[in-house]
């Protein structure tokens, strides 16, 4: 893709032959659950509520991570990125990304994947562009960077710079097992210089006992969760230039001024995950 043919929405990516799986909870039902959705199943509400009784902020890091993704995703945009590469789009919550960067500029390209079959259900409420821009959609997971990257590439021009945007992703790719660190680097190197890099991650600095038992708790449900710590976030953004103010606690990226409705008056509460935006030299 040229970047200037006319923008269609496109699923045919998508495999109609998924089915959902309700026995047993999944990452994106249970930050549904946790963000106030409705698309979620009893098991991922139980797992949610079995989390909440080991750390109950954990729903407000899922809100403070889905208010930065807001911001970041408005920076970018109004410093000039008209491609955004999403991958782990979860279940939309309104407003999504795509709807944040076409509000600064109606042009803007997005891509969303995820791997979970209930996303397919939204994917007509995803694709709703604004008509100067367009919106898609992959059905397939992060640990299969060419089902993502070899399609993408005919929806965005990899000629031009593109923001690969991995929110609430990375804490469920494993480093032995996945190459997480590997995986994020396939992605980069696939981008132009000029590219961005939006990434959060859980952590145990905060309280390493209960986000011992919130892992726990995931590897009981059938997901495992890998909780890193500040220095191995850094490490995520190893050899690009990282926005001021670094990597940050998730309400402290660039705050805005309205105060957070899930803080206390005066805030306060730590939020167990470290956000982080940076640029592609």
């Amino acid at each position: 893709m040229t970047g200037h043919e006319p923008a269609t929405a496109r699923t045919d990516h998508i495999d109609r032959t998924d089915r959902i799986d309700t026995s047993k909870p999944h990452p994106a039902r249970v930050y549904d659950w946790f963000l106030g959705g409705k698309d979620n199943y009893p098991v991922d509400e139980e797992l949610g509520k079995r989390i909440l009784g080991l750390d109950p902020v954990v729903k407000v890091g899922a809100r403070a991570n889905r208010r930065f993704m807001h911001r970041a995703t408005r920076l970018l945009a109004q410093q000039g990125i008209r491609q955004f590469l999403d991958i782990g789009t979860g279940i939309p919550t309104e407003p999504n990304l795509h709807q944040i960067a076409q509000e600064v500029a109606p042009e803007s390209r997005i891509v969303y994947a995820d791997n979970d079959p209930i996303v397919l259900r939204h994917a007509e409420a995803l694709l709703r562009s604004a008509p100067e821009g367009s919106t898609n959609y992959l059905q397939a997971d992060v640990r299969e960077p060419e089902r993502i990257l070899k399609p993408a590439q005919e929806m965005l021009d990899f000629a031009e710079p593109v923001a690969l945007s991995m929110v609430a992703l990375m804490h469920f790719v494993s480093e032995d097992e996945d190459d997480a660190y590997g995986l994020v680097r396939r992605y980069l190197d696939a981008l132009a210089p000029g590219s961005y890099l939006v990434l959060t991650q859980l952590t145990p600095d905060v309280d390493p006992e209960a986000m011992a038992k919130v892992s726990a708790s995931y590897r009981k449900g059938g997901t495992g969760l890998y909780p890193r710590t500040h220095a191995e976030v850094v490490r995520f953004f190893d050899g690009l230039e990282l926005l001021d103010p670094g990597v940050v606690s998730a309400p402290h990226w660039r705050p805005e001024p309205d105060p957070d409705p899930d803080q206390p008056a005066g805030g306060g509460l730590p939020v167990p995950m470290y956000v982080g935006v940076a640029r592609k030299r």
